[in-house]
């Protein structure tokens, strides 16, 4: 009775070790098939990011309400012969005139009088005084006296402290200068025609051409 005693507790341990390791491996491997799963199911949400981000991208010209200009010539003629050339590669461009500020220049001058015979005779006072002037004729300043238009404020700030200490009372101002310049105006739709190799090889053939961007309500301006 002892001995079959013995062999059931001897049993009864073997089968509680056997369980008890078939129960680990059991969770382990549910353990491992979970964290597959986690990680599959984490690629695939990066897989659908990556695809949202890639459709948020730009496609073709990200700004589609500027145009590319080529050109900035003086001369009306060069501009027509660029998009000649333009024509032949297949780009469509037309021809625009921009006027664009190349310097500002100050103006000093002596405001109107009531008439202009009085204007007239204040004139004549000047140059009696040895101080160089004319008579503005037409616009605003009509029946003004003009004492000269100076590159640089200072010059012109020189003028009216010297006139002012003969006693006139002097103005300054400021005077945009713009030049009038001609560009071929190429659409978005085109302007992926226009590389870098093109660019250079148009700059080869065309000395002063430059190439911008700006808006396309600038060209209704």
């Amino acid at each position: 009775m002892r001995w079959l005693f013995l062999g059931l507790i001897i049993i009864n341990v073997f089968y509680f070790l056997w369980s008890h390791q078939a129960t680990g491996v059991s969770e382990h491997g549910g353990r491992l098939v979970e964290t597959q799963s986690v990680m599959y199911s984490g690629q695939v949400e990066l897989l659908s990011e990556a695809v949202n981000l890639e459709n948020k991208l730009p496609k073709g010209d990200a700004a589609e309400g500027e145009v590319m200009l080529l050109g900035g010539f003086s001369d009306d003629s060069v501009a027509q012969k660029l998009q000649q050339r333009l024509f032949s590669l297949d780009i469509e461009s037309q021809v625009a005139a921009l006027d664009s500020q190349v310097a500002v220049e100050y103006w000093v001058y002596l405001q109107p009088l009531p008439s202009r015979q009085a204007s007239v005779r204040q004139l004549k006072e000047l140059q009696a005084r040895k101080i160089d002037g004319y008579l503005i004729t037409t616009g605003d300043l009509s029946n003004g006296i003009s004492l000269g238009m100076f590159a640089h404020e200072d010059s012109a700030q020189g003028v009216v402290e010297r006139m002012s200490a003969a006693g006139y009372e002097p103005s300054i101002k400021a005077v945009e200068r713009s030049q009038r310049l001609y560009w071929a105006v190429i659409e978005p739709s085109a302007r992926r025609l226009v590389d870098e190799a093109l660019l250079k090889q148009l700059v080869g053939d065309f000395a002063e051409m430059q190439h911008l961007f700006i808006p396309r309500e600038k060209l209704t301006q």
